[in-house]
């Protein structure tokens, strides 16, 4: 069995081999950041304000679209690294073959959903009609080009669960280069606006997805896939749909109230939510960071289960948290220090400017927490439970939000974007402390 681009999450030290799998992962992450926010500083340049809020609008409605897939993706990397800890490579080849031909499909169905859907959800959201019909365009177009992205993320998901995180940044890193060539042509030089942006993304997502089939063709070992032999397994995919779905639909519940969000942050105008799109694009940057170790404590947590180490878990789960507890109180610190002249890079407009940093000041002051509610769920999941963090999500952040929305917000001297940001840290909170009720008597169980 071929040992490169693989890492033994069962035996040695534990701290070492989760960096080694996290900071590619991370890397791979803000890569694909910083040539998101390439998009947004390109249209935002060159093409205005409204344009810079069209496409910064879509984000949560992307997002709640194609969460429920993107979750069975979470199920595929459990599966895949639990079959590898334990040796059984039958069903190990199973589960790659079943996913990828799960991600074809999951991404036919989403360019349905999406281009037909685009512009009567963004009516429903409230987007202001000078920037609808442009964010309805960007959405139709990306949405076309999604079965790549679904494809892509799959075959992510598969690489990872044997530790390899190296060889997807490296396609990252060829496709955002792309894609970042292919904006600057597509908007400065052809003037195509909104409809740049999204051709050159999908574009670079198609290169994305050739390259990361080709990876697994070309697998010397169990993880080699054979085009001939997609078929989906019905007790594979039924174990990838049991973890993966309740991770998704957990992943919807939040999209679904940042979509009451962006609705509620809609009503004060297109300066409002150019501030909040911009803000949102420097926040996601924390958040990869944050993920990698979420991401490391899924995976590390999955191989373990399979190769019956459970003594092995509270260790991976306690260092996986310390980590991202640094991680998102420093960076936290250094992007609000810096926060005026990192809005500026997606605009010069003052007010726009101050409408970003009212949202940095509140979410960057307490955003481990954030990472800190992902990584327990994540934990969690890789002990092979996935139902209980979407109770605690629906609950605890999904529900929250809501009804802060439709009580709180709806006072008039609480009827300010500050109000809304407020939402986002009780939510953590609320979240993390059931995510860590519910991991405590999991674990009980597994050591008893």
């Amino acid at each position: 069995m071929s040992r490169s681009n693989q890492i033994d999450m069962t035996e040695g030290p534990i701290f070492s081999k989760l960096l080694k799998f996290s900071i590619p992962l991370i890397a791979s992450s803000v890569l694909q950041l910083l040539f998101n926010a390439a998009d947004v500083v390109v249209v935002g340049r060159f093409a205005g304000d409204n344009s810079l809020a069209a496409v910064g609008s879509t984000g949560s409605l992307i997002n709640l679209l194609i969460n429920l897939f993107m979750g069975l993706s979470v199920g595929t990397n459990v599966v895949v690294a639990h079959y590898f800890g334990a040796k059984k490579f039958n069903e190990l080849q199973d589960t790659i073959h079943t996913a990828v031909l799960v991600s074809i499909y999951s991404g036919l169905i989403l360019t349905v959903v999406g281009v037909l859907g685009a512009k009567p959800i963004l009516t429903f959201m409230q987007a202001p009609t000078d920037v609808l019909n442009l964010a309805a365009l960007y959405l139709r177009i990306y949405f076309g080009g999604i079965t790549a992205t679904m494809v892509y993320n799959f075959g992510s998901a598969i690489l990872r669960a044997k530790g390899d995180t190296q060889r997807p940044l490296y396609i990252l890193l060829g496709a955002g280069i792309l894609n970042f060539v292919l904006n600057l042509i597509f908007v400065i030089v052809f003037k195509m606006d909104v409809a740049g942006v999204g051709l050159a993304t999908v574009i670079s997502q198609v290169i994305a997805a050739i390259l990361v089939i080709l990876i697994l063709i070309r697998e010397p070992d169990e993880f080699h896939l054979n085009l001939k032999k997609l078929r989906i397994n019905r007790m594979i995919f039924t174990r990838i749909v049991k973890i993966g779905l309740p991770a998704g639909f957990q992943g919807i519940m939040f999209s679904f109230s940042n979509v009451i969000i962006q609705s509620s942050v809609n009503t004060f105008g297109a300066t409002m939510i150019a501030g909040n799109s911009a803000a949102v694009n420097l926040e996601s940057f924390i958040y990869t960071a944050m993920n990698g170790f979420s991401q490391g404590s899924l995976t590390f947590c999955s191989q373990n289960m399979g190769a019956g180490r459970t003594d092995r878990i509270k260790k991976i789960v306690w260092i996986s948290q310390a980590s991202i507890i640094v991680i998102g109180a420093v960076l936290g610190a250094v992007f609000l220090f810096f926060g005026t002249e990192l809005l500026g890079i997606f605009s010069t407009n003052p007010e726009v400017i101050k409408a970003g940093m009212s949202r940095l000041w509140i979410i960057f002051t307490t955003y481990y927490l954030c990472g800190m509610m992902d990584g327990m769920a994540n934990s969690i999941r890789g002990i092979g439970h996935s139902l209980m963090p979407v109770i605690s999500s629906l609950i605890g952040a999904c529900l929250f939000r809501i009804i802060w929305l439709f009580t709180i917000f709806l006072i008039p001297q609480f009827h300010t974007p500050a109000t809304i940001f407020l939402s986002y840290p009780i939510s953590w909170i609320l979240t993390f402390i059931a995510n860590v009720v519910f991991y405590n008597k999991y674990l009980r169980k597994l050591t008893a």
